[in-house]
């Protein structure tokens, strides 16, 4: 499944970088390992162009996220455009 969520430029440029290999999200939808994200870089105004697909490899749920939140272990796809 592919999600499209924003991104901050700093937490953007990290992702494209390999140095954020994770991503905390709120768990409001179903992501599952296999899933696709795709990072759509926002400046907290408008959208700037860049995009990025990262790979979940794995989801963390429970006790050690906070309530309503999961943390996913993700891989770079491609270049950011």
């Amino acid at each position: 499944m592919k999600h499209e969520l924003k991104i901050l430029p700093e937490y953007f440029e990290a992702v494209v970088r390999g140095i954020k290999t994770f991503e905390v999200r709120k768990d409001d939808r179903p992501y599952n390992p296999g899933d696709v994200l795709m990072l759509r870089e926002y400046d907290g105004t408008e959208y700037t162009g860049r995009t990025c697909g990262a790979d979940v490899l794995y989801v963390l749920r429970g006790e050690y996220c906070r309530d309503g939140y999961c943390i996913m272990s993700i891989k770079p796809r491609r270049a950011a455009k």
